[in-house]
């Protein structure tokens, strides 16, 4: 008796179940959005603050997809190696800072987001004395999200 009832329900739930409106294909994939917070790196050739034909590339990638976001905040941080005085490389990475600051903006990026510092060569080097690696780099940390 218990079978004929456990069957029963589990026939009457797969018939209820064989009912219901199957989703559209728009309702169960969605493509994510572009518009999020994002993270990217813009390198540096030794010594220079002049952006590579890669570092405009890139930024102008980045920049043609931010275009259609609400982009609340641009953080760029210069970053400078070990090599040279502080005070040199200090000048540098402000430079960095600047340079692709000035490019995402001529990309068409809203200038007034924009927070533009320098680190110059401050963790440049570990703890035990070694060199970081690929830090002739400016660091871009973008605030972005879906427009409404």
């Amino acid at each position: 008796m218990k079978t004929r009832t456990i069957l029963a329900l589990a026939g009457g739930l797969l018939a209820v179940g064989a009912c219901a409106t199957p989703m559209r294909r728009d309702q169960i994939v969605t493509s994510g959005s572009p518009c999020m917070p994002v993270r990217f790196d813009i390198y540096f050739r030794e010594n220079e603050a002049r952006l590579t034909d890669a570092a405009d590339q890139a930024i102008d990638a980045a920049a043609g997809v931010l275009r259609t976001c609400d982009v609340r905040s641009i953080q760029v941080v210069g970053l400078a190696d070990a090599t040279g005085a502080s005070e040199a490389n200090l000048s540098l990475s402000q430079r960095r800072a600047r340079t692709v600051a000035q490019a995402l903006n001529a990309a068409g990026l809203p200038s007034p987001v924009f927070d533009v510092g320098a680190a110059g060569d401050a963790g440049a080097t570990t703890a035990g004395g070694a060199a970081e690696p690929l830090r002739r780099r400016t660091e871009v940390v973008v605030d972005a999200h879906p427009r409404r």
